[in-house]
């Protein structure tokens, strides 16, 4: 079955988020969706040193709570590189002497059109300038855990922002560590 939509209007918007009703045709019948769209793709950034760590970020979500996660960020229309690089400044502290685009992805494709860059990052050394903006981008920690960890950190459930696990899991794929 392929959706038809008949018509589409704007409910919301603000300079990260759009909100459309869609009058469609599905599987179901006719009926509404509601689809958010961000303005702008995100970034995602697995940071690892020469040790194998993985930088992770801690903060309070507003809608679920505490959360570990790999640092992250909205592009603001920048190129995604650019974007990573900033958000790894910003949120760590850090800087990578490589970068290495690992893919791309959707959050929430049943609801939403979210596309989002996932980098590995390494060569990972203190920002020249580490006046850090970790307090005005909610970051209430920055811890580096071996990789294997982060992985029991999703086996476990310490991790459960959806992005962070892709995120990790596309390294794992990259490294050869999901064999």
């Amino acid at each position: 079955m392929v959706w038809h939509t008949s018509a589409s209007r704007v409910v919301y918007e603000n300079r990260w988020i759009r909100v459309r009703e869609d009058d469609v045709t599905g599987p179901d019948g006719e009926g509404i969706y509601g689809v958010v769209e961000m303005q702008h793709p995100a970034v995602f950034i697995v940071a690892l040193d020469d040790e194998d760590n993985v930088c992770l970020v801690s903060m309070q979500r507003y809608t679920t709570g505490p959360s570990w996660e790999v640092p992250a960020g909205g592009s603001d229309g920048e190129d995604p590189l650019l974007a990573a690089q900033r958000e790894l400044a910003e949120e760590t502290g850090l800087v990578a002497a490589e970068w290495e685009h690992l893919g791309t992805m959707n959050a929430l494709n049943g609801i939403a059109v979210a596309p989002e860059h996932v980098f590995l990052a390494r060569g990972l050394s203190p920002a020249p300038d580490s006046a850090l903006a970790q307090a005005e981008e909610g970051i209430d920690e920055v811890v580096r855990v071996p990789l294997p960890e982060a992985l029991a950190m999703v086996a476990d459930g310490r991790i459960s922002d959806g992005e962070t696990v892709a995120a990790l899991a596309y390294v794992g794929i990259r490294l050869g560590r999901f064999v």
